[in-house]
């Protein structure tokens, strides 16, 4: 991988899903998908999640930044989701948090228009995409 890539992390879960639910999922698809931790660049999620202590707790651990779209931010991304989930778009006016936020902070940051290097991954409380532009 090159060192001028973008790798964010989309983050969508329940209320109350603690961080140690999070980094699981994060540490199980970074090794599936062979992706160092260190690589990874960022944090998104959706602003209603804005104040969800897992996630804040997360970003700390991690030392990473964390940064919220809203759902007509996100809403943008639908046609390149790899899932779409209606009960997703009744909760959040967006049809997937993970993947439309990873997409999102990847092209603010990056340079070029962001693709999904991990689709949406999910566990009971949770759901994670990783994203990368360049």
């Amino acid at each position: 991988m090159n060192s001028g890539q973008v790798l964010v992390v989309g983050l969508g879960c329940q209320r109350g899903c603690p961080a140690s639910v999070l980094r699981a999922l994060l540490d199980e698809a970074l090794l599936t998908h062979g992706i160092a931790l260190e690589a990874v660049g960022a944090l998104a999620s959706i602003d209603l999640k804005r104040d969800e202590p897992g996630l804040l707790a997360l970003a700390g651990q991690l030392a990473l930044p964390l940064t919220f779209f809203n759902a007509g931010q996100l809403s943008g991304y639908r046609e390149r989701l790899s899932h779409r989930s209606q009960i997703a778009f009744e909760r959040t006016g967006c049809y997937g948090v993970a993947e439309s936020a990873a997409l999102a902070l990847a092209e603010q940051l990056g340079q070029t228009a962001a693709t999904l290097r991990i689709p949406r991954q999910k566990c009971a409380q949770a759901t994670l995409a990783l994203a990368v532009a360049s």
